[in-house]
């Protein structure tokens, strides 16, 4: 598997230390660094099965610039959308987890690592 993680991130840290403690085997991606591309960014959607909109962090000051929280939630508005996560990877949500499975979840919670951990 792999996190998506901001080092300065405490659910990121949190994330990190739990998969540890439970021994699991995983690459991180400094995801700031590392920036993901438009179509990992689509991948990484279509294994969530969620839309830009639903992992971008509004309340960052990009997002405000931007005027994210006034786009349109539609699929005309998707591909804008993606292109500004890629443009401006710090409105990305995080951490995220890539599952061996295929699946991803984005892991903010210990249940949500638990569950990454259990695919």
């Amino acid at each position: 598997m792999e996190i998506w993680i901001n080092p300065a991130c405490s659910k990121c840290r949190s994330a990190i230390s739990l998969l540890d403690a439970e021994g699991a085997q995983y690459t991180v991606r400094r995801y700031l660094e590392d920036v993901p591309t438009e179509d990992e960014i689509r991948e990484v959607l279509g294994r969530l099965g969620l839309e830009p909109w639903d992992i971008t962090r509004t309340q960052e000051a990009a997002a405000k610039e931007l005027g994210l929280k006034e786009w349109p939630r539609d699929a005309g508005a998707r591909d804008r959308c993606i292109a500004a996560l890629a443009a401006h990877p710090k409105l990305i949500q995080r951490p995220i987890i890539t599952a061996d499975d295929g699946t991803a979840v984005v892991a903010r919670t210990e249940d949500a690592v638990r569950d990454a951990l259990s695919r």
